[in-house]
């Protein structure tokens, strides 16, 4: 049974990013987000194993779940290979994502961050591709694909060895189109050519790319003064031929209300937009940035309990305004409640789970001199 097209929103709500109140995830909060979402016909949800620590699947559960008809939503979790040490761990791991979530099947089930190496020999050693097939005949899974974080050559032998793979999730955005190590636009042509579904993660980085230097939001406002910033990575991506879904990590109802004004009447980028994203991209790629995400895999297992994308982005902030004073009072206020970059032990734990491959380690020893 291959994906109804038809019925996949445009925007989907992507579980990673999700609102908190005293370090816990804000069900209430949440429970608005999901009404005002389902409200405007968009009922794709995209969630995780590893997400908020093991919270979010139970997120989905409380404030969908529970609330909903189960045939008036989709949803997708992930099947983590850092997880998996012995054959048991499989069926263990996907019995508890149904237990977390409450549901009797998954809609879209994805073997999680492939890439070359050790993730993806993982997949292989324990027949992940298979069982993820034997749970579809067994009706526990709808849809069976892949989220990817490899190279295009990988992508290709991937797709070669399992036909059988109905859609794949890839980090697409204006920025990474030519980014060295995510090469997002070659992997985004071998899949269009070979006419397999794309969702898109990562698609405003972050939300690196709601937020702009000054001038070149000006050069957007200019063009489309009634569009926010974050609207244009996600018309771009949106514009493209073969994607199927687009996930926001929506944090707050106003990101909520911006997203779903976009993909509501959608408009594509004309010509002249187009025109301007290019010049931004240039324009950004000309100061160096740590090309982190804020996916926060790398979090969970730091020793020292190192709050590393926050530190990141005060790096990145302080690159592009040296004189901002606000960003060392951020760093001071965040570690009054996490660990200092000079606290990094250089574990390589971090390294070892982060999709972007970044130098984690000494990244850490760079802002440790700026910072501390």
């Amino acid at each position: 049974m291959s994906i109804d097209l038809s019925k996949m929103p445009k925007l989907g709500f992507g579980l990673m990013r999700l609102p908190e109140k005293d370090g816990e995830i804000d069900i209430e909060h949440v429970k608005r987000m999901v009404d005002k979402y389902m409200q405007m016909d968009m009922n794709y949800f995209d969630t995780a194993y590893v997400y908020h620590g093991g919270k979010s699947e139970v997120a989905a559960r409380e404030a969908l779940v529970k609330r909903y008809p189960r045939d008036s939503f989709m949803i997708a979790t992930k099947l983590p290979a850092w997880e998996i040490h012995k054959a048991e761990d499989v069926e263990r791991i996907f019995e508890e994502q149904l237990e977390r979530a409450g549901v009797d099947y998954y809609d879209l089930y994805l073997l999680h961050s492939i890439e070359d190496g050790s993730n993806y020999d993982t997949y292989e050693k324990y027949d992940c591709f298979n069982w993820g097939m034997k749970k579809k005949e067994e009706g526990k899974i709808r849809h069976l694909g892949f989220s990817y974080h490899g190279s295009p050559e990988l992508l290709v032998q991937i797709l070669d060895k399992h036909p059988e793979v109905e859609f794949v999730q890839i980090q697409l955005n204006y920025l990474d189109r030519t980014n060295p190590v995510v090469r997002s636009e070659e992997l985004y042509n071998i899949l269009h050519e070979r006419n397999i579904p794309i969702i898109v993660m990562e698609p405003i980085r972050g939300g690196m790319l709601a937020n702009l230097a000054p001038e070149l939001e000006d050069k957007m406002k200019a063009v489309r003064p009634d569009k926010s910033i974050a609207s244009w990575a996600l018309r771009f991506v949106g514009s493209l031929p073969g994607v199927m879904t687009i996930l926001s990590g929506m944090s707050t109802e106003e990101q909520m209300d911006d997203n779903i004004g976009t993909f509501t009447d959608f408009e594509p980028l004309s010509e002249e937009e187009l025109q301007v994203v290019n010049e931004v991209t240039d324009e950004i790629l000309r100061i160096p940035q740590i090309g982190c995400t804020a996916c926060k895999y790398c979090t969970p297992g730091c020793p020292m309990s190192i709050s590393i994308p926050d530190v990141f982005r005060t790096i990145n902030t302080l690159r592009r305004y040296p004189d901002d004073w606000r960003s060392k009072n951020f760093y001071r206020g965040l570690v009054s409640r996490s660990g200092r970059a000079s606290d990094c032990i250089g574990c390589g734990q971090c390294e070892g789970v982060c999709p972007q491959h970044l130098p984690i380690i000494s990244l850490l020893k760079e802002a440790a001199e700026i910072l501390d």
